[in-house]
């Protein structure tokens, strides 16, 4: 590699300045809920349904998009998806009562839809089976680092200028990523100006690599994959779990038990930096795990073990007995789940790196499945039930079913078209 350029870390910096504006335009409306639910006059129900509106048209356009990525690049998809999701992050800003602000996060939620497999369909471009894992891992700490910010930040913007200014300024930052991006991003690095044939040269080392240019996608080999489905299955617990972090927790820390603003604010970011680490330390393992042990072993064992050790750690939140504890157990059990974050985005380029915008969507669209149904839960076991215990324990479950989902994924064997 003496004399190689390294635009691919270029790519890899813009997938996680994306990543983070993804997380802060996502998690700043959890920590505006209560002024929302104030103002409007939005019940907890009526609040569930406003997350739920983003998840449905999230999973709904995920597909579609992610093959759109595969069909027509990711230079021009990403382009669109995020001046698309940015102007409708700033609307969010004039919603005027309950409807109008499901339309708005269905919209806004239609526009984000594949956005993250068209990132890793980037980088399985770019990037060679080698520094895939460590690839997404740094890329999904942006998303850990967004989700960290976005509570504290939309909770000072709020203070300041108001719900409905903070999302303003939330949507403009997409803008400029999208500008940039356009500019500067190519779907073939040998037409990147900066790339040398050294550069290209380790890019393409394996055969691994996607060609570029219009690929027939084989609908009935990849629907018909156990390994597929595997890892739908995984995901979808995996986003179960992680929606109530990105929905109802700054709620959960400050009206059940009883933290002020500063502290609710700090135990809301703790979870998505203890995940932020997990993400590089499990994109790094995956990545070493496959030299050392192989795929199944760096993929399936590191993934069954991360989703069980998350289970254990949400079922001992609620026998805790201190409030700081509870939502330390929390903070820690997605820290866990994110240990098996960049596995879970690697095994869909191991079977098949030539429709990875389809088979990554597949994979998203039954996460935001999964995350669609977890806010409704806590809302109805609230409103209805007056337990905040019994989501958990259903999370928990969740996740012992997604770890078994785990060891059903073969990343060895690939998807031929």
């Amino acid at each position: 590699m003496a004399g190689a350029s390294r635009v691919r870390f270029r790519v890899l910096a813009f997938a996680f300045l994306l990543t983070v504006i993804t997380y802060l335009d996502r998690v700043c409306i959890s920590a505006a809920a209560p002024a929302i639910m104030a103002e409007l006059h939005i019940s907890v129900l009526q609040m569930s349904a406003v997350f739920s509106a983003f998840i449905l048209a999230y999973s709904i356009f995920e597909i579609p998009s992610g093959w759109l990525g595969d069909v027509r690049g990711p230079r021009q998809v990403l382009t669109r998806i995020v001046i698309w999701w940015s102007a409708f992050t700033m609307l969010s800003g004039a919603a005027q009562g309950f409807r109008s602000l499901v339309v708005i996060r269905f919209l806004f939620g239609a526009g984000e839809a594949g956005a993250f497999p068209n990132v890793i369909r980037s980088f399985a471009r770019w990037f060679p089976r080698r520094e895939r894992g460590r690839a997404s891992g740094i890329m999904f700490l942006g998303s850990r680092l967004g989700g960290m910010l976005s509570a504290p930040i939309a909770l000072l913007l709020i203070a300041r200028v108001g719900w409905r200014a903070s999302f303003v300024l939330f949507g403009a930052i997409g803008l400029v990523w999208a500008a940039a991006w356009a500019w500067s991003y190519r779907d073939n690095p040998a037409e990147h100006p900066d790339v040398n044939a050294q550069e290209l040269a380790w890019i393409e080392q394996d055969s691994s690599t996607p060609p570029i240019g219009h690929v027939t996608t084989p609908w009935r080999a990849l629907l018909g994959s156990r390994t597929v489905w595997a890892i739908c299955v995984m995901y979808t617990a995996y986003g179960y779990g992680l929606y109530f972090y990105l929905t109802w927790l700054p709620t959960y820390l400050i009206s059940e038990l009883g933290f002020s603003a500063l502290g609710g604010g700090f135990f809301a970011s703790l979870p998505f930096l203890l995940a932020g680490i997990a993400d590089v330390v499990g994109g790094w393992a995956t990545d070493r795990l496959a030299r050392s042990h192989g795929l199944r072993i760096a993929r399936a064992g590191l993934g069954a073990t991360a989703f069980t050790a998350s289970a254990a750690l949400l079922f001992a939140a609620t026998l805790a007995p201190h409030p700081v504890a509870k939502a330390a157990l929390l903070a820690t059990a997605l820290g866990s789940a994110d240990l098996a974050l960049s596995a879970a985005w690697a095994a869909p380029l191991d079977v098949a790196a030539a429709h990875a915008g389809v088979v990554t969507g597949l994979m998203n669209t039954f996460g935001n499945l999964g995350g669609l149904v977890a806010p409704w839960v806590v809302g109805f076991s609230v409103e209805r039930l007056h337990s905040w215990n019994l989501p958990f324990h259903i999370t928990a479950a969740v996740y012992a079913i997604g770890a078994r989902a785990w060891l059903a994924i073969d990343p060895t064997k690939a998807i031929r078209q």
